[in-house]
């Protein structure tokens, strides 16, 4: 498809279209039509738009730049673009071209088409079989009043802006096209990293300019400069790349040269980081010439770190943060640092400082912090009065000497080669030093410390631990807020009199303090103590208002505890198997965790009900204290009570009227269980097979289970919300305990009475107390007719009789002679003992229902609904409602479908054949289940929505 088009373009900065206003640039195209591509533009023209424009080998357009030509009948020498074309294919061409631009731009160009056909109805030999004119018109560019008699002097310039124009970073392209050709599009592409689609709606007001033929400036198309954005602002995506580290910038450098430029931008390279990179000198240099104003530096891990460090002071004259490690530094690098006035921070990690045997001086007079860790020196002189942060970690020096008078945070920790004398002359020359990590100092002594706290009497944090030698016994810290003194074998219960003299203590760590006996300490700023594998700790007494934090693990000797604490909101004590006595006074706790505290005894109910110094607990585990026997709490606060594991407990009784969630897994000796009353919504006792005695009121339970509770003889429910009650295999559960039940819980609408031999018909009758009951088993009982259940279970929907072999056959005829319980959907016979006679009434007179299941019935002898042999006369009917009889069987008076949707019956041992017609009207059935049946002969199943049958381990002919 060819698509006729004009072409403008124009490029360069908006500055530039200001400054060139009385510049002109004319570009002028020969355009060679002969009859057959006239006939192709034509065609083309009328093609659909929609279409791609494709390469059809057709010679429709020549390309070719002209100077100066006369054209016959225009009026004129005038430079031009020259078409062939004749009269009506002007015409067409003039009828499909749509601009789509504005209204002003369309009247223009509907002025340049009319100008195109006077030129061709002018011509000699325009008919449709002559060669036709040679046609001039000119596309002038407009940027000027002059234009160009060359095409030389017209492309040299036009080139120079287009190759100017695609180094800004704002492109521009203004264009006035119907098609875009194939060349020009890829010269557009080739400005502009980003290329957007803009519809013609965007484009802005234009003009063209038209003339008489005999004009020189006439047939001049002049158009207005308009501009397309092809990409991110430069604020916008500036603000974008601030979110990139440096490898997404070097990488976001290869998408185009704006964004390389935007990459590049000193905003994103203060900090130079080539930490574990491989940089060579000569490329580090080039960055320290192309951003000057870098502020720091990481060369950790790079190779040659003494010159690329030296090439950083030495050319970055605003640098103040220097990282570097993993090689060796000489001195002269440490004499450069001197003169980088702006450097504020300095980190040396894992070098070698000099040759091993020397001195290093570190004289700065701006520096704030300097870390030297993990480096080999045999002496370091630091001398920076400015210096606030200090650390010599890890570092193996046997010496160091420090002139730093303004230095408050102190690490000298690990430094094992240190002696105790070097420490305190160290720690001394800073008198306003407020932070000590002197932990892993073996060689620490406590007149170390107290000459230390005596000159440094800003001292708040102090780390000594694994210092072996000291025991603080004769020390005094007042001004101290955090100590921490983990694995410190001198920390003995005299050590505790000392720690009691800082009065602004917050934090106390003494973990593995193996000789530590007792705690007892009265601090008003405590906050947070650690106490773990403490091997001889027994005793622990605490006060602080504030105390919010207690770690106590690992403690096998600890006997008692006494917390008063007006923050403590959690306490966790978990695993202290001697613990014996706890007292509380933390009127804010809410959780207790006493989990595998073994030796806990009843005494601990007394500390956790309303008065025992918790008054607003919440959640209570005591899973695992195997010393528990009773339990008896009472409190308005209490929601979660676990006692799981307490295999000891035979009584439990609970005032808890909050109470909403209560664990007794695993209490298998529980006897006496009274919840009176309790917030429960759910409680399952069934894992308390000893239970005989259960009270409980509950106002919001809806669900009780007592399944396995087979001694369970004096139970006393008063639950008015209870819906579902499962008291299967409580074969002590008599007929009176069922009548009360059903009184105090009228809204039952589950009810298991499974294995409960002791309910007879009277308890039965009981159940009319439940209007709401829909669910019924009594499976395993010894029933001999169910009169009371179809007297009592009015809505009854499943009904489920299991094993119930002392049935009578008669003991179901209500079901289809009197229309007992009407709403029955789901009826389960499984393993019973009633005859096939009384079966087949069911089947063939319960049209209702849904679910059947006769598992197992040893009388059941074949399943034939075809009435063939020896069915009874009264069974040759219709099935449906029940509105007559036949003697004393109800039958349909109107053939009806049945609901039967689920048929099982598994492990029927004499059953011969199945046969189920279309005449039995089964059109719902979508289950059939015969496996086990293994004297299974013939089946013959007519359900168009049958879609399980089970035939498996049956022995079929």
């Amino acid at each position: 498809m060819k698509i006729w088009c004009f072409l403008f373009l124009c490029f360069g900065e908006e500055e530039e279209d200001r400054n060139c206003d009385n510049s002109n640039l004319d570009i002028r195209y020969h355009f060679n039509f002969d009859n057959k591509g006239m006939e192709a533009m034509r065609e083309g023209i009328l093609e659909n738009g929609s279409e791609e424009v494709e390469n059809d080998g057709s010679e429709l357009v020549s390309w070719e730049p002209l100077g100066n030509g006369s054209v016959a009948g225009a009026g004129g020498d005038r430079p031009g673009l020259g078409f062939q074309l004749g009269d009506e294919r002007v015409n067409v061409m003039e009828n499909n071209v749509n601009f789509y631009f504005n209204q002003e731009f369309d009247e223009k160009s509907e002025d340049f088409l009319k100008w195109i056909d006077d030129l061709g109805s002018s011509s000699t030999g325009g008919g449709r079989g002559s060669q036709g004119v040679k046609v001039d018109v000119e596309l002038n560019l407009g940027l000027g009043a002059e234009s160009s008699s060359s095409s030389s002097s017209m492309m040299v310039p036009w080139r120079e802006d287009r190759s100017r124009d695609s180094q800004n970073k704002r492109p521009k392209v203004h264009s006035l096209s119907l098609d875009w050709g194939s060349h020009f599009e890829h010269e557009i592409h080739c400005l502009s990293p980003v290329h957007e689609n803009v519809s013609d709606e965007d484009v802005p007001n234009s003009s063209i300019m038209g003339g008489s033929a005999g004009n020189d400036s006439g047939g001049t198309l002049k158009i207005d400069d308009f501009e397309v954005r092809m990409d991110l602002t430069d604020d916008l995506l500036h603000m974008v790349f601030t979110f990139l580290g440096d490898i997404d910038l070097c990488r976001a450098a290869r998408v185009c040269r704006q964004w390389r430029e935007a990459s590049s931008h000193e905003d994103f390279w203060r900090y130079l980081n080539f930490e574990n990179r491989y940089i060579s000198p000569q490329q580090f240099d080039d960055m320290c010439r192309r951003y000057p104003n870098a502020t720091g530096v990481n060369v950790y891990g790079t190779p040659a770190i003494n010159s690329l460090a030296m090439k950083a002071v030495s050319s970055l004259r605003n640098l103040e943060v220097l990282t570097l490690g993993k090689g060796q530094l000489g001195e002269s690098f440490f004499l450069m640092v001197t003169d980088c006035h702006a450097l504020k921070s300095l980190t040396v990690n894992d070098a070698t400082l000099g040759n091993g045997i020397q001195e290093i001086p570190i004289f700065h007079d701006r520096l704030h912090d300097l870390q030297i860790v993990k480096c080999r020196v045999l002496r370091v002189s630091i001398r920076c009065p400015l210096l606030e942060t200090l650390s010599l970690k890890r570092s193996s020096m046997p010496h160091a000497v420090l002139n730093c008078p303004l230095l408050r945070d102190l690490d000298i920790a690990s430094c094992h080669k240190l002696s105790d004398a070097a420490i305190r002359s160290a720690a001394m020359s800073c008198p306003l030093l407020e932070s000590l990590d002197m932990s892993n100092c073996s060689s620490v002594s406590d007149e170390t410390v107290r000459e230390i706290a005596r000159v440094c009497v800003n001292l708040t944090v102090l780390d000594a631990s694994y210092c072996s030698n000291i025991s603080l016994e004769s020390v005094r810290l007042p001004m101290l807020t955090v100590l921490k003194l983990h694995s410190c074998e001198g920390i003995t219960s005299a050590s505790m009199v000392a720690i009691a003299h800082s009065h602004s203590l917050k934090i106390l760590e003494l973990d593995n303090c193996s000789l530590l006996t007792s705690v007892s300490l009265d601090l008003a700023h405590l906050e947070n103590i650690r106490l773990v594998h403490c091997r001889k700790f027994v005793d622990l007494n605490l006060r602080s208002s504030v105390l919010s934090s207690i770690t106590v693990s690992n403690c096998p000797s600890l006997q008692r505890i006494n917390i008063i604490s007006n923050a403590l909101k959690k306490l966790v004590l978990q695993k202290q198997e001697s613990l014996t006595w706890l007292a509380l006074q933390c009127p804010f706790l809410q959780e207790v965790d006493l989990t595998e505290c073994e030796s806990l005894t009843n005494s601990i109910c007394k500390v956790f009900s309303d008065g025992g110094g918790c008054p607003v607990l919440r959640s209570l585990v005591l899973d695992s204290c195997e010393s528990l026997t009773a339990v008896s709490f009472c409190s308005t606060s209490l929601v979660n009570l676990s006692l799981g594991g307490c295999r000891a407990i035979t009584s439990v009784e609970l005032r808890c009227p909050h109470l909403e969630l209560v664990s007794l897994d695993g209490c298998d000796h529980l006897e006496r269980a009274s919840f009176y009353p309790v917030g429960l919504k759910s409680l399952n006792l069934g894992i308390c097979p000893k239970l005989n005695v259960l009270h409980i009121e509950a106002p919001q339970m809806v669900s009780l289970e007592l399944k396995g509770c087979g001694i369970l003889s004096d139970a006393s429910i008063n639950c008015p919300l209870l819906t579902s009650l499962d008291a299967s295999f409580c074969s002590q559960l008599k007929d009176d305990c069922l009548s009360a039940t059903t009184l105090s819980c009228p809204l039952i609408e589950s009810l298991v009475l499974m294995s409960c031999p002791s309910i007879c018909p009277i308890g039965l009758l009981s159940l009319r107390c439940l209007p709401n009951l829909t669910y019924l088993d009594l499976s395993y009982t010894f029933l001999v007719n169910l009169q009371p259940v179809f007297d009592s279970c009015l809505y009854l929907k499943v009904l489920k009789l299991q094993a119930c072999k002392y049935l009578a056959d008669s003991s179901l005829e209500p079901l289809y002679k009197d229309g007992a319980l009407p709403a029955l959907c789901e009826l389960d016979l499984s393993y019973g003992t009633l005859c096939q006679s009384a079966i087949e009434k069911l089947l063939t007179c319960c049209t209702h229902l849904t679910h059947v299941s006769l598992n197992g019935c040893v009388n059941m002898h074949d399943l034939n609904w075809g009435f063939h042999g020896d069915m009874p006369s009264e069974m040759h009917t219709h099935y449906g409602s029940f509105a007559s009889s036949v003697g004393d069987v109800f039958l349909p008076t109107e053939q009806s479908d049945r609901l039967l949707q689920n048929l099982n019956c598994v492990g029927c041992p004499n059953i011969k054949k199945v046969v189920i017609p279309p005449m039995a009207r089964c059109v719902h059935l979508s289950s059939l289940n015969l496996s086990l049946s293994t004297n299974l002969k013939e089946v013959g199943v007519s359900c168009c929505n049958l879609c399980f049958l089970n035939l498996s381990l049956t022995v079929q002919d």
